[in-house]
């Protein structure tokens, strides 16, 4: 399993921008897909952005379309989230996590198929 270390989250206003960064090391990161998820209190886990293990695609949930980014920088073994436009609905947990498969040819959207997860970081949007 790969080890993943998020940061970058915190308090910002409805309206405002946060990036999260997610450095990863223990295994070839360039051979799994990464990718983002979050849990609001109260609730399941869910998908929020991935991108492939060589960054030729990315998928978004629905809710964030237009407003997040995910990208990879495979030379710095780390991922990006750039979630502009932050709702009060954004405020969740947010985790990175890596794919167990290697060069999976598509992003997954499922949690199960994510084999290694970061701590998490806390992300609040104030209304």
């Amino acid at each position: 399993q790969a080890q993943l270390v998020e940061s970058g989250g915190g308090l910002v206003q409805a309206g405002g921008s946060l990036g999260l960064s997610c450095a990863a090391s223990g295994r070839t990161f360039s051979s799994y897909t990464m990718g983002w998820f979050r849990q609001a209190p109260g609730k399941g886990r869910e998908f929020v952005a991935g991108i492939k293990y060589n960054g030729a695609r990315t998928e978004y949930a629905d809710s964030v379309k237009g407003r997040f980014t995910i990208s990879r920088d495979n030379a710095k073994n780390t991922v990006y989230l750039q979630m502009n436009s932050l709702k009060p609905e954004d405020t969740a947990v947010y985790y990175c996590a890596q794919d167990q498969t290697p060069y999976r040819p598509f992003v997954s959207f499922k949690s199960n198929d994510f084999g290694s997860w970061g701590q998490g970081t806390q992300v609040t949007v104030s209304s």
